[in-house]
């Protein structure tokens, strides 16, 4: 299949991954069409099968591009005390989600859209950062420093707390999102200690 005159594939390819985060955000994975995305980008429906086999292929790309980034970008130092680590993780998430809205929306929005085998995938890479945080909350229980009957479920509770802040959370707001931060924090520290 040609390409649309005046297009390359290092700035099309691109294109294509940042409509279609867009659209699936905007209007859900179900609702956008190959074509729609094609016509945000500028192309014909057709040539988009350059850049993806198809839209399923487009979804799991876009999540797992996603959970690559939070893994390669979340960090831990298990020397410092638990205190001090799970609020470097509050400041953390909140601060790289911000950033990612649409991103973040799709990653936990539309799993349910994804084949058992890119389910399980994703699954496996969110099970790995969820481990980050339970981790720093089962050495804050062996120290003494936190007062947790159930890591598992605190750390569920904490990660969707945090997340939420995507959904309510405007720039140029009451709040700084520094200002949200620390509060938040405040809220984390009080429920585990």
């Amino acid at each position: 299949m040609a390409r649309t005159a005046g297009s390359h594939s290092d700035i099309t390819g691109p294109r294509v991954r940042e409509a279609a985060l867009r659209l699936f955000a905007q209007g859900g994975y179900a609702a956008v069409s190959m074509r729609a995305i094609a016509a945000e980008v500028g192309v014909q429906a057709g040539a988009l099968y350059n850049y993806t086999p198809d839209k399923q292929s487009l979804l799991f790309d876009l999540m797992e591009g996603h959970m690559t980034e939070l893994l390669a970008a979340a960090q831990d130092d298990a020397k410092l005390p638990a205190d001090e680590r799970l609020r470097k993780f509050v400041a953390f998430h909140i601060q790289f989600h911000h950033a990612r809205a649409d991103a973040v929306f799709i990653a936990y929005m539309e799993l349910r859209n994804l084949t058992d085998d890119n389910f399980a995938r994703i699954e496996a890479q969110r099970s790995a950062y969820e481990s980050g945080l339970e981790q720093i909350l089962r050495d804050g229980v062996a120290s003494g420093a936190f007062q947790v009957s159930d890591t598992k479920i605190a750390t569920l509770a904490i990660i969707a707390m945090l997340t939420g802040v995507n959904t309510w959370f405007r720039a140029g707001g009451r709040l700084s999102l520094e200002e949200v931060t620390a509060q938040y924090w405040e809220m984390v520290r009080r429920a585990v200690m």
